[in-house]
C-alpha cells in the first residue's frame, strides 16, 4: 500500500468536504437560470444574447463591416457590461472574502437578485438597459461560481463546457478512468439543465413577455438559502 508522506494527502482526503457552492444541484439552478436568461434577452429583448457574448462579438463585427453603427453599438454595449459584471465580482471578492459572513458570493447573488428583479419591470422601449442589466449579472455569475465538484465550469454558457465534457468522455473511453467518466457527466448534466433553462425561457417569453426574467431571482434566492444552510 502507498505511503504518503506529511505534505503529500490523497486527493480523496483533499475534497472530502465539498463546498455548496461547487455542488451539482447549486450549479444545475444556475445553469437553468443562465439558459433562461439567455432565451429571455433574445426573444423578448430585442434579438440580444446576455450570455453568449460571442454571439454578439460576431452581430457587432457583421454590422460594423456593413456600415451599420447604430447596430454594431447595441451589440457593444452588452460586451463591455458583461466585462463590468466580471470586474465588479472581482472586487466583491476580494473585499468580502476575508468576512466569514455574508460569504462573498452570497453578496453577488444578493445583487443579482435586486438588478434582475428590477428589470422585469423596465418597459419595451428600455431594452437595451435591461439587456446591459442581464448581461452585467451574468458576468457576474459566470465569474463567481466556476467549480462543480471540482472540475472548471461556466453556468451561463455552454461551449467550454461541451469542450470539457466532450474531452472526458473520450479520455474515459480509452483508458477506461471512472473519475473522467463521472467528469464527462457533470459537464453534460450542466448543458442539459442550461438547455431545459433556455426552453424554458423560450417558451414563458411567449406567456408572460417581460416578466419572464423574475423567474431567475427566485431560482437566485434558492441557491442562496442552499448556501446560507451550509453556513449555518
Amino acid at each position: 500500500m502507498r505511503r504518503f508522506s506529511k505534505k503529500e494527502k490523497p486527493v480523496a482526503a483533499k475534497n472530502s468536504h465539498l463546498q455548496t457552492s461547487e455542488s451539482f444541484l447549486l450549479s444545475a439552478i444556475l445553469s437553468f437560470s443562465g439558459g433562461l436568461q439567455d432565451a429571455y434577452t433574445y426573444n423578448v429583448r430585442g434579438g440580444v444574447f446576455a450570455n453568449a457574448q460571442t454571439g454578439n462579438v460576431v452581430l457587432m463585427s457583421q454590422n460594423l463591416m456593413q456600415g451599420n453603427s447604430a447596430e454594431a453599438i447595441r451589440y457593444l454595449i452588452p460586451l463591455l457590461a458583461f466585462a463590468a459584471g466580471i470586474f465588479t465580482a472581482e472586487r466583491i471578492e476580494t473585499g468580502f472574502k476575508s468576512g466569514k459572513k455574508p460569504h462573498w458570493r452570497q453578496i453577488v447573488l444578493f445583487v443579482e437578485i435586486i438588478i434582475l428583479s428590477i428589470v422585469g419591470f423596465l418597459p419595451g422601449g428600455l431594452n437595451t438597459a435591461a439587456n446591459v442589466t442581464v448581461s452585467f449579472s451574468c458576468a457576474m455569475q459566470v465569474q463567481s461560481f466556476r467549480k462543480v465538484h471540482g472540475y472548471g465550469y461556466a453556468s451561463t454558457m455552454c461551449i467550454g463546457n461541451l469542450r470539457s465534457g466532450t474531452e472526458s468522455l473520450s479520455h474515459y473511453l480509452r483508458n477506461k478512468d471512472r473519475q473522467s467518466l463521472n467528469k464527462a457527466l457533470h459537464f453534460f448534466g450542466i448543458i442539459l439543465f442550461f438547455a431545459a433553462g433556455a426552453g424554458t425561457g423560450g417558451i414563458l417569453s411567449g406567456m408572460l413577455g417581460i416578466k419572464t426574467i423574475l423567474l431567475s431571482p427566485v431560482l437566485l434566492a434558492l441557491v442562496a438559502a442552499l448556501m446560507i444552510k451550509e453556513n449555518r
